[in-house]
């Protein structure tokens, strides 16, 4: 090997000239990082697959564990208040005491829990069950990214990989939705519960040997009062807004738990700048790249996944589709995620993060627009379809590149925290984009097939309007940053270098 090649600069001029300057070749992933690859992708994309293979069973999950219409909604409120409210306190977890560790943990607490869920026979097991796969997912969802950010260097190869995280992941929402109506119709909806068994088990088989154990070598103490209240202001937050979904904007119950979630942030804030050790140092929130960069990926995912919700209501309200159909419909949406998944890294290698975050919000608008007019026009169903495969691939490359910034630039043992931060983005974008357009949509529209489509279309304006609004945003407030080829090394750990040099 070359000196090039090792330390990505030319050979000294006292060099003989009998060996040639070699030209650094392409990152490569050996045969036990690639399975690692292929394990932490595999859980990313179950977790995916969780938060929507439910939805369309919900009424056949009711009349069978004994949920009334009213109560019906706990069995997603639950899980999605764990699995959003607890993940900035485990993402920090995993920096301390071991992401491997609570990978692995969170996968098991995942399958029992799903096996529980699976074979519920009444209402409390199964909303014990959920509750447990949102705070396994809390677990396994930061402590996976970082496990990839930290196995791979930062450049080429991480933004590869993250690129294919965040395609299967966007993917995984969608799939969830085809797959949870195909379970539910052809088979059980238990089985939506028994596929996480069969992930885990196999997970749980070959994850041991093949994922390498890093974290900080003389971890501080944790920061229990931050993790307890920035956790009980998650917690309350997302309820408040799913609550707001479920019920309206205006209901005081819904308002209460929000400005509750605002008293304990503030609380949190002066908890972190009171402590010797705390849990999401200032210095990282002070970085442009993870605030504005998390910011970008709280609108990329509220923005997308609200599409997807007024959409459903377009395809089944005004055009009378079957759950089934309508998540057939969003295939095409979901092959644009993969398609923008792959193609995000290539956009950052040619144009940095921050373009690929803007060029995503700017691509999204122009996709979102065409649907405001989808109306009784001829050919609407074309219409849709293209639009939303652009749409999905203008989101990921926004998405690629919110990931890829937010994780950039940190220390090996601060990649929990980064993580933690980037998962709680997305997961509060999703609890967020839901309500606030059907808010919108609500507000706008009647209980009448042209009323709903009218309040769909308008909610589909304010949507685009966000994204462009986005874009100009993230222009002005993101870093500017250099070609990977250009990046100063980052201050890494010694089982960050080593994963480096092996993936070399």
């Amino acid at each position: 090997m070359t000196t090039e090649s090792l330390a990505g600069r030319p050979a000294p001029d006292h060099a003989p000239t009998a060996t040639p300057t070699a030209t650094p070749m392409p990152p490569r992933i050996g045969g036990r990082e690639r399975l690692a690859l292929v394990v932490l992708l595999t859980a990313g994309f179950t977790l995916a697959v969780d938060f929507s293979i439910l939805n369309v069973a919900l009424p056949r999950i009711g009349g069978d564990v004994g949920f009334s219409l009213a109560n019906l909604q706990w069995i997603s409120t639950t899980f999605a208040v764990c699995a959003a409210g607890f993940t900035l306190s485990f993402g920090r977890v995993a920096d301390l005491f071991g992401r491997r560790r609570l990978f692995l943990a969170g996968i098991a607490v995942l399958g029992v829990s799903s096996l529980a869920g699976g074979l519920a026979t009444v209402p409390w097991v199964l909303l014990t069950a959920r509750v447990a796969q949102g705070l396994a997912t809390a677990a396994v969802a930061p402590a996976a990214l970082s496990l990839l950010t930290t196995s791979f260097p930062e450049g080429p190869l991480r933004e590869r990989v993250l690129g294919l995280n965040g395609a299967l992941m966007a993917s995984g929402f969608t799939a969830g939705a085809v797959l949870g109506g195909l379970l539910t119709d052809l088979v059980s909806w238990r089985w939506a519960f028994f596929i996480n068994v069969i992930v885990a088990v196999v997970v749980l088989s070959v994850g041991p040997a093949v994922l390498t154990e890093n974290k900080a070598a003389n971890p501080p103490r944790l920061d229990v009062p931050g993790a307890v209240t920035v956790t009980a202001a998650l917690v309350t937050g997302v309820y408040g807004l799913t609550q707001a979904g479920e019920r309206s904007w205006s209901d005081p119950h819904c308002w209460g738990f929000l400005a509750a979630a605002t008293i304990l942030l503030a609380v949190f804030a002066a908890v972190e700048r009171s402590v010797a050790a705390p849990l999401v140092p200032p210095s990282i929130l002070a970085r442009p790249s993870v605030r504005w960069g998390n910011l970008a990926g709280l609108l990329a995912f509220a923005t997308e996944t609200s599409v997807v919700f007024l959409l459903t209501l377009y395809l089944q309200k005004v055009r009378n589709y079957t759950p089934l159909q309508s998540g057939l419909a969003f295939a095409v949406l979901g092959l644009g995620t993969v398609v923008g998944g792959l193609l995000g890294p290539r956009v950052i290698a040619r144009l940095g993060g921050r373009q690929a975050v803007v060029l995503g919000f700017v691509a999204q608008c122009a996709a979102t627009v065409p649907l405001v007019f989808l109306g009784d026009a001829p050919g609407w169903l074309a219409d849709l379809l293209a639009a939303t495969f652009v749409g999905g691939v203008a989101n990921l490359v926004a998405i690629v590149g919110f990931m890829v910034t937010a994780t950039s630039g940190l220390a090996g043992g601060e990649q929990g925290l980064a993580t933690g931060l980037a998962t709680m983005s997305q997961q509060v974008g999703i609890a967020l984009g839901t309500p606030v357009m059907s808010a919108i949509a609500t507000v706008s529209g009647a209980e009448t097939p042209h009323g709903i489509l009218h309040g769909v279309t308008t909610a589909l304006a304010v949507n685009a309007a966000l994204c462009l609004a986005a874009a100009i945003l993230l222009a002005i407030t993101l870093p500017t940053d250099t070609s990977p080829a250009d990046t100063s090394p980052t201050d890494t750990s010694p089982t960050d270098r080593r994963n480096s040099e092996s993936a070399a």
